[in-house]
C-alpha cells in the first residue's frame, strides 16, 4: 500500500515572512477599532436599490432633519442612555468596543422594501447581543413596492422577530423621504396612512409588538398629512440632526421615545461616520420597552 507523505515544507523568504507578520498585525488593528466598508454616496446622490440606511431620505433630498444647523453642538445629547444604528455601511463593527464606550442600544438594518435583505445583519445582531448591546432590527420602507402587510411580514421573517431576552428591542418601520424617487413614494396622504397602519397591524400579528416609527417632522407631516392615528400605538424615533436640547417632532405625536440627533457621529468600535441616538428615559425604561413590560 502507498503511504502519504507531507511534502516538505518551504523556506519563505524573509520579505514575505514580514510582510505576513504585518499583515496579521494590521488585521488584529481594525478588528479593535472596526473595518469599515465603503462610505455611502454623497447627500444628493442617489443610491442603488436595497442599499437604503436610516436618514438616505435626508441625505438625498436636501437634509429636512438638519434644519437647526450643523450637528455635535456645545448642547448636543450626548449624556443619558446612549444608542446607535447601523447597516452595512459601517463595514465589520466591533461590538466590545461599542459597548465599552458607553452604548447601550442600537438598531440594525434587516430589510428593505419586498426582497433587499442587508448583507451584515446577520453578523451585528448577534455581535451586538453577545457584546451586551441591546439591539432591535429596522426595516427600510419602500411603500410603493407593496402593501405595508407583504413589507411586515418580509420584515418579522428575515430579522425583525422579538423575544423577550432582556437584550432584544421591537422592530423599527423606517419610512422618510424616498430616496430613489418622489418624496411620499407617490402615495396620497390617505394611502399613506393605511400603508403604515397595514405594516403595524401584520407586524404585531407576527411578533406581537407594536412597530417603532422612525420618521422625521417634515415627511410625517407632508406625507400623512399630520396623522395622529399611530401616537397611541408606536413609540416614536424621531430623526432631527441639531445640537438643539430636544428634537422637533411630527404633530401627530405628542412626545418622542428616541431621538436620532446626529448622522455624523463618531463611537469606538465604528469606523467612520455613525448615526448617534439618546432614548428618551433610563436604562429601566429601555428595558421596559425591550421586554414589553410596564
Amino acid at each position: 500500500m502507498l503511504s502519504h507523505r507531507s511534502p516538505s515544507p518551504r523556506r519563505r523568504p524573509k520579505g514575505a515572512f514580514l510582510a505576513g507578520v504585518l499583515g496579521a498585525v494590521l488585521a488584529l488593528l481594525a478588528g479593535a477599532a472596526g473595518t469599515a466598508a465603503a462610505a455611502p454616496p454623497p447627500a444628493g446622490e442617489r443610491l442603488k436599490p436595497g442599499t437604503a440606511y436610516m436618514g438616505a431620505g435626508q441625505r438625498v433630498h436636501g437634509g429636512p432633519a438638519a434644519e437647526d444647523g450643523p450637528s455635535l453642538g456645545a448642547l448636543s445629547p450626548t449624556t443619558g442612555v446612549q444608542g446607535i444604528d447601523v447597516s452595512h455601511w459601517q463595514g465589520s463593527i466591533n461590538w466590545t468596543s461599542v459597548r465599552n464606550a458607553g452604548i447601550q442600544f442600537a438598531w440594525i438594518k434587516a430589510t428593505e422594501g419586498t426582497g433587499y435583505e442587508d448583507a451584515r445583519f446577520g453578523a451585528n445582531y448577534t455581535g451586538a447581543y453577545h457584546a451586551g448591546v441591546i439591539r432591535g432590527a429596522y426595516h427600510f420602507a419602500l411603500p410603493n413596492a407593496s402593501g405595508g402587510a407583504v413589507q411586515a411580514d418580509f420584515f418579522a421573517s428575515n430579522g425583525g422577530a422579538w423575544s423577550r431576552d432582556n437584550l432584544t428591542l421591537p422592530g423599527v418601520l423606517d419610512i422618510e423621504h424616498n430616496p430613489y424617487g418622489a418624496m411620499c413614494y407617490g402615495l396620497s396622504t390617505t394611502q399613506m396612512r393605511t400603508w403604515i397602519n397595514d405594516f403595524h397591524t401584520a407586524y404585531k400579528a407576527r411578533t406581537g409588538r407594536d412597530v417603532v416609527i422612525y420618521t422625521t417632522a417634515s415627511w410625517w407631516n407632508t406625507c400623512t398629512g399630520n396623522w395622529t392615528g399611530m401616537y397611541s400605538k408606536s413609540p416614536l424615533w424621531v430623526a432631527h440632526w441639531t445640537s438643539s436640547t430636544s428634537p422637533t417632532i411630527p404633530s401627530g405625536f405628542p412626545t418622542w421615545t428616541v431621538w436620532q440627533y446626529t448622522s455624523t457621529g463618531s463611537v469606538p468600535g465604528v469606523s467612520g461616520n455613525v448615526d448617534r441616538n439618546k432614548f428618551n428615559g433610563s436604562r429601566d425604561r429601555l428595558l421596559a420597552l425591550a421586554n414589553n413590560t410596564p
